[in-house]
């Protein structure tokens, strides 16, 4: 069993203290930065936009996973490149046009996911799963840090591991919302290659041993 890459969320972060929240991250076990921008529409909260993703980028030392959750993403995929992304994730319920928006993702250079709300069937990406770098399984409601695991995201990782065993893809499986030391261990026993976590690391008393914790909890 392969140790998990971990992706620490930028959006629990002390945004006061912004540079040295990512030059921890860049000293860290993490393996990328996940970046949530929400829109107030997509979902009920507003986080950040493009010039915060480009000041995240320029201290960075670690790939930037950039999750849109955002309506009409097409219409920023190419700025949010040009910010520092090196994946980008868009909702499957906010797209008309989901093919699409995979293919210029990659035209970009970027690393291309689809994320799904806890209540979306993962058989919806059995027409692009062979496209897709990863796919992230919300296991909160999108819109908010700190919110309580869905206990249904056990199922949807086995399911969607079924997929792309079938489809004969590298897929990577990414956790977003409610991680911590308590289910990593079972998410990634489940299929699960990629944890993100927020307000778990960055409230703990030491967010780098968090992260470490995470990246050997198997």
């Amino acid at each position: 069993m392969n140790r998990p890459v971990i992706a620490p969320s930028i959006l629990a972060a002390d945004f006061a203290n912004l540079q040295s929240e990512i030059e921890m991250l860049n000293k860290s076990e993490a393996d990328w930065i996940h970046v949530d921008v929400m829109d107030g529409v997509f979902v009920p909260n507003i986080s950040f936009g493009l010039p915060v993703v480009a000041a995240i980028h320029r201290h960075a030392a670690k790939p930037l996973d950039v999750h849109l959750m955002i309506q009409q993403p097409e219409r920023y995929l190419e700025e949010f490149k040009k910010a520092g992304a090196a994946s980008i994730s868009i909702h499957y319920e906010a797209c008309d046009h989901l093919h699409r928006n995979i293919q210029h993702i990659k035209d970009l250079g970027c690393k291309a996911g689809v994320a799904i709300n806890p209540h979306t069937h993962v058989s919806y990406l059995e027409d692009v799963i062979e496209e897709l770098d990863f796919v992230c399984l919300m296991s909160v409601n999108p819109g908010y840090g700190g919110q309580k695991f869905i206990k249904n995201t056990y199922k949807k990782i086995e399911q969607l591991k079924e997929l792309i065993t079938d489809a004969g893809t590298s897929t990577l499986i990414e956790i977003d919302g409610g991680v911590s030391t308590a289910n990593a261990k079972k998410l990634i026993k489940a299929g699960a290659d990629v944890l993100v976590a927020g307000s778990f690391v960055f409230s703990s008393p030491s967010p780098p041993d968090t992260i470490s914790e995470l990246k050997h909890v198997i």
